[in-house]
């Protein structure tokens, strides 16, 4: 998001002023945040100057987090489908390993080059390439198609703090999922409910992004209700589910 809006184009532009006006729905301090995030009552340059900054710091956090986990996945292993101890079928990381992943990594690293070469404005929106104009606001705003669940998830409820509240919970529930599982089995592969509820809960994300990149207007807005309904009601069934398999 940070990245996003460094280009100052109408999409970048407007996208910092959703998301940022978001805080404004936190009760009594709201205004307050908001300001002093903007760096002024609205966003300018000082706005640019910290989401720079954010642009390039939080990536060493991102790497921190990322080594946290290359290295408790080398200590307890990876999971496998049968959902049984696999310490007996470990084998070392380098050679075997190792090689898969450089290949993935140049194949990913020739694929980027190639796009930033020869076409680097394949994803970017036509909007964007016209100049910031806070006096004229694009017809239809979303966001890019990683964000489009989340945006989905806001604009389904009316009501600005509890659509901020539902955004904020969207992405946090997702962290709740190890510490609610029930089940004395790790793996799906023997309980037909959990995958009948996982597909479920795929079949619900999708239609939610689906309904985000529509106008805000019936039937969208009830299906993108009713989703997200369904997908906060998935973590609840999760682990009720789990003692009954």
């Amino acid at each position: 998001f940070f990245g996003y809006v460094l280009p100052w184009g109408q999409m970048s532009f407007w996208a910092a002023t959703v998301i940022t006006n978001l805080l404004t729905a936190v009760p009594y301090i709201g205004t307050t945040l908001t300001t002093w995030l903007w760096g002024g009552f609205s966003i300018n340059d000082p706005t640019l100057t910290r989401f720079f900054a954010l642009h390039f710091i939080l990536p060493f956090a991102i790497i921190s987090m990322s080594s946290i986990h290359i290295m408790l996945l080398h200590t307890e292993g990876s999971s496998n489908p049968l959902g049984t101890n696999s310490d007996i079928d470990k084998i070392p990381f380098h050679p075997y390993h190792s090689y898969k992943d450089m290949l993935m990594l140049t194949i990913l690293i020739t694929t980027m080059f190639i796009i930033m070469s020869f076409t680097p404005n394949l994803f970017n929106d036509p909007e964007n390439f016209s100049k910031a104009n806070p006096l004229v606001t694009p017809q239809h705003i979303k966001p890019e198609w990683y964000f489009l669940f989340a945006y989905g998830i806001l604009r389904s409820i009316p009501n600005k703090l509890g659509g901020t509240m539902a955004l904020v919970l969207s992405v946090a529930i997702l962290l709740t999922a190890p510490f609610t599982h029930t089940s004395h089995m790790r793996s799906m592969m023997f309980r037909p409910m959990a995958q009948l509820m996982f597909w479920t809960f795929v079949a619900t994300f999708m239609t939610i992004t689906w309904t985000a990149t529509k106008p805000v207007e019936p039937p969208f807005t009830m299906i993108g209700q009713v989703a997200s309904l369904l997908y906060f009601s998935f973590f609840i069934t999760n682990p009720l589910l789990g003692l009954l398999e």
